[in-house]
């Protein structure tokens, strides 16, 4: 198939570090059992048992839901709609402004940036709020000319038995040791600008080592830089082109080939 052209609450406190538990994702070479897909929820009604909700919410921001009402937010810029909505917890990427924000609001409980303090230095979060596992794998990024090293995270977000993968505004294809840390991921979030990020076919490359069930674009400025990436891929995946901004996602019943799942960004607005 060639793709047509695409129109453009409560705190939660982290365990203690004596009692982190130990990621799923890494190393693990067996295949999930599958995965479900439901759609038309909103982002107030309930996520349905042993599922996780994921809503393109703009740019590389998706919410990402629970089922015991647990929400993150990825690379957060300080505005998803004009909604009364605070996330439990918000990650960030500082590239570019349109990826953090320097005054989040101070209701929310977990505020994880992808930098650390220390130029050069790798940020290191492992934030395990029972429901969900939030942690990262740093990479590098361009700056001023040259490489900030450690200047960007994937996120891996582990929830219901899956491991989602958001990579950031990642600059450069991870290395083995990075790929290691990543481990599996079921879902992933890749941004598909075609060049302010990697390269289309460096892109490619990172999605065919991963091997998610899932692939959720993100990150496009216009419809020829998502099909240039649906196109080099869509011999290898099923290419599902929705109207929806949400999906959920459960550990049933996996698709027979690997999809991409193309969500249309929207602000979190409430239910009509």
């Amino acid at each position: 198939m060639r793709p047509a052209l695409i129109a453009a609450c409560l705190t939660l406190p982290a365990l203690p570090a004596d009692a982190q538990r130990m990621s799923h994702c890494i190393a693990i070479a067996n295949a999930a059992p599958g995965l479900e897909y439901v759609q038309l929820a909103g982002f107030r009604d309930p996520v349905p048992e042993y599922s996780v909700r994921l809503s393109y919410v703009a740019h590389s921001t998706y919410l990402i839901q629970t089922v015991g009402g647990l929400s993150a937010m990825t690379d957060y810029a300080g505005f998803h709609g004009n909604v009364d909505f605070i996330p439990d917890v918000v990650t960030m990427n500082h590239a570019h402004s349109s990826h953090f924000t320097g005054a989040p609001d101070p209701a929310i409980g977990h505020v994880l940036r992808g930098w650390s303090e220390t130029f050069g230095e790798a940020a290191e979060h492992h934030l395990d709020l029972g429901e969900m596992l939030i942690r990262n794998v740093s990479t590098d990024i361009r700056s001023m000319g040259g490489v900030e090293e450690n200047g960007n995270s994937i996120f891996i977000f582990e929830a219901e038995g899956l491991c989602i993968g958001h990579l950031g505004h990642l600059h450069h294809e991870p290395n083995e040791d990075q790929y290691a840390a990543i481990g599996r991921l079921d879902v992933v979030m890749v941004p598909v600008d075609g060049g302010m990020t990697l390269d289309t076919p460096s892109m490619v490359r990172v999605v065919e080592r991963l091997k998610s069930s899932i692939v959720l674009p993100m990150h496009w400025f216009s419809g020829s830089s998502l099909n240039w990436f649906l196109e080099e891929l869509e011999a290898e995946f099923d290419i599902d082109i929705r109207r929806e901004s949400e999906m959920t996602v459960s550990l049933r019943d996996l698709p027979e080939r690997r999809t991409i799942v193309v969500l249309q960004p929207s602000y979190l607005r409430e239910p009509d």
